[in-house]
């Protein structure tokens, strides 16, 4: 039973990035900048995730643990989050919502494959299997009839 709650959990979090993709590209075209929507998605980001901690007393992290954290990883995952979203913002205007998932989600799955695989970002080694090298296949096709008339 816990582990159809933590697929509806990511089914949910998977409806949320495409929600606020939809709200931050309408943004972004307004100002004619999708940078400009990131930086707000970000500011909005770190209100809501402290009214979160706050709210929920969740507990803090520790000056001690917050010191032994490699510099970069404060930072590296707030470039690659700026840059994703904001091609995202940038390609949805011009793809259309359902491409622009289509392809970022087949992106997402084949690096993952990979960085599974040989254990990238130090990520636990997971083997290619023949079903997922399926998955990928049916993931492309998918892609293709997303985008034929």
């Amino acid at each position: 039973m816990k582990i159809f709650f933590l697929y509806f959990l990511a089914f949910i979090g998977g409806v949320s990035l495409a929600v606020q993709a939809g709200f931050n590209t309408q943004l972004g075209a307004i100002v004619k900048q999708p940078v400009i929507a990131v930086i707000a998605t970000s500011i909005a980001s770190a209100v809501f995730g402290c009214l979160f901690i706050l709210l929920f007393k969740e507990e803090s992290i520790q000056l001690t643990t917050a010191q032994q954290v490699p510099w970069y990883l404060w930072f590296i995952g707030g470039l690659f989050s700026m840059i994703g979203i904001s091609l995202y913002f940038y390609t949805i205007p011009k793809l259309g919502i359902s491409k622009m998932i289509a392809f970022g989600l087949c992106g997402q799955l084949i690096f993952s494959l990979f960085a599974g695989k040989f254990g990238w970002l130090n990520l636990p080694v997971e083997p290619i299997t023949t079903k997922k090298c399926i998955g990928i296949v049916f993931m492309a096709i998918s892609i293709l009839l997303i985008n034929s008339k």
